[in-house]
């Protein structure tokens, strides 16, 4: 068994990396160490107790000059007994907030060795008498981490669906108050603030679900590209995973709470799934990158692009936004004008493309005054990473729109996901207000018809609602939730499921004895006092 993920990842400072592999020509081999305490691997899947080899990340030296991040793989354990290898110390790093099955693990490396075969050396490697050969581009060793980026945002999509599934589901079983008196109680998901909290996040898991197949697209493209010989193509790859790795999992797993909440009380039982749910998906916000640093390194690429195109530099896809001379005010009109895919579409570009060239402004304005480079970067992080959010929440809205205008289903189905685009979008209108309102690109009146229009787009989908996530098409034993099954038969079910806790699997006679029936006594006994 291989680890799932490369140990040593973990970290923010990635080139910072303190455990070594040092070549050893006498032996043709390199000799793996961890020489300080947070040289340790920490968290990698499986490592605790299950894996018997996995590819580790690791300073390379040879001929006295370390080299960067080279990755390599690494025997753990015996193949006879599974014991520990001599010089390989790890084990299991206790219990977590989720994934209570997978043994995240510690590894310790004391001056192991593995032949110099078990470097990977596609593009770099070290030749038997330990000259170095460097690839063509430096990071092109970071490429696993790309890829499992790249699977988050279809995964916070997935997340999504599961968490907009179990609320929606439930929100038609559940029936609450009147609102008309006499009226009978209605269905929960009838109240207007119940579709507020639920019907964003089935369009949100539409719209990641799609970013999520153009991300694993893009990065099949790029594999073929690179395998080519074309490597240019590898900085816009990795900064769009990033960034989408981390606007995503920062907008689904705060999601997932939402959600939890607009189930009410039985939202918080273990029975609604959503324990569960939130508990194995939440890492994702610190994951193969913590997000906040993601999103620094998408701002790091952004900020590059807007010198590229002040030197004269042409873009194309998402990042052609950056020289278009988009409106400098919205031109819609009416209400209906709103729902137009371009009027959409240009807002977000031009908050988008504002927003990247107010941070490199402020960047420049900053190194100019005499501040080190690094020190002016970090005194720009507020700016940085709205520029970065703003880019990738247009992002999101392209890659939804452009699956759409391809996609080959049938005309009925697209209009219903054509909703689900409109409310994504429009939402973020809504919910970003003051970023279109800064420059005057959207007025009060318009900020005004698009609540309006919200609240149709929560009128047309309401009918839908149960089959736009029944369309997610997750089994019952995959979403693990009794509130959320697809039978609606929620409440026998709730009342079986309880019956059938190990509390109540007996009688414990033993602990009334023992516990409660002296605590009675003892405070009967001081009540007649």
């Amino acid at each position: 068994m291989t680890s799932p993920k490369p140990c040593g990842i973990e970290g923010t400072f990635v080139r910072g990396l303190e455990t070594t592999a040092t070549y050893d020509p006498s032996t043709e081999e390199f000799v793996m160490h961890s020489p300080t305490l947070t040289s340790i691997k920490w968290w990698p899947g499986n490592l605790g107790k299950s894996v018997t080899h996995a590819v580790v990340a690791a300073q390379l030296y040879t001929k006295g000059k370390c080299y960067g991040i080279h990755m390599f793989m690494v025997p753990l354990r015996s193949l006879e007994d599974h014991t520990p290898l001599p010089g390989i110390e790890l084990g299991d790093i206790g219990p977590k907030l989720g994934y209570a099955n997978i043994d995240n693990g510690f590894l310790r490396f004391t001056h192991f060795r593995i032949p110099r075969e078990n470097m990977f050396m596609k593009y770099s490697r070290v030749e038997p008498d330990g000259t170095y050969v460097a690839p063509p581009v430096e990071k092109l060793s970071y490429g696993s981490m790309v890829l499992i980026r790249s699977l988050i945002v279809g995964g916070m999509g997935h997340c999504l669906a599961k968490g907009s599934t179990i609320a929606t589901r439930y929100s038609a079983v559940r029936h609450q108050s009147e609102l008309v008196a006499g009226g009978g109680e209605p269905q929960v998901l009838d109240y207007q603030s119940q579709q507020l909290k639920l019907f964003p996040y089935i369009a949100s898991a539409y719209a990641f679900l799609f970013a999520g197949k153009h991300m694993q697209e893009m990065f099949a493209d790029s594999v073929n590209q690179v395998s080519a010989g074309n490597f240019n193509v590898l900085p816009e790859l990795h900064a769009t995973a990033a960034g989408l790795k981390a606007f995503t999992s920062n907008v689904a797993i705060p999601g997932i709470e939402q959600l939890r909440m607009a189930c009410g009380g039985h939202g918080y039982s273990a029975a609604s799934g959503f324990p569960l749910l939130y508990g194995n998906e939440t890492p994702a916000c610190t994951y193969e990158g913590e997000n906040t640093v993601m999103l620094l390194q998408t701002a790091r690429f952004l900020m590059k692009c807007v010198r590229q195109l002040k030197a004269g530099t042409t873009f194309k896809g998402i990042m052609a936004y950056l020289a278009d001379h988009p409106q400098q005010r919205c031109m819609a009109q009416s209400e209906d004008d709103f729902l137009n895919a371009k009027t959409l579409l240009d807002a977000y570009r031009h908050r988008a493309q504002r927003i990247v060239f107010q941070a490199a402004t402020n960047l420049d304005k900053a190194e100019k005054s005499g501040l080190e480079q690094a020190v002016a970067w970090n005194q720009q992080h507020l700016y940085l990473i709205r520029a970065a959010n703003a880019h990738c929440h247009l992002a999101v809205v392209e890659i939804f729109l452009s699956a759409l205008q391809r996609s080959e289903a049938p005309e009925a189905i697209k209009k219903v996901l054509m909703t689900m685009f409109q409310m994504y979008a429009i939402h973020g209108l809504s919910e970003y207000r003051g970023e279109f309102l800064q420059d005057g690109y959207l007025t009060g009146q318009q900020l005004d018809a698009i609540d309006r229009i919200l609240i149709r787009l929560l009128k047309e989908i309401r009918p839908n609602a149960v089959t736009l996530v029944d369309a997610f098409d997750i089994d019952d034993n995959n979403l693990a939730s009794v509130m959320g099954r697809y039978d609606g038969n929620v409440y026998e079910n709730m009342y079986k499921w309880a019956k059938s806790a190990p509390m109540n699997d007996k009688e414990v006679k033993d602990a009334y004895h023992l516990y409660i029936g002296p605590f009675l006594k003892e405070n009967r006994a001081k009540s007649k006092l």
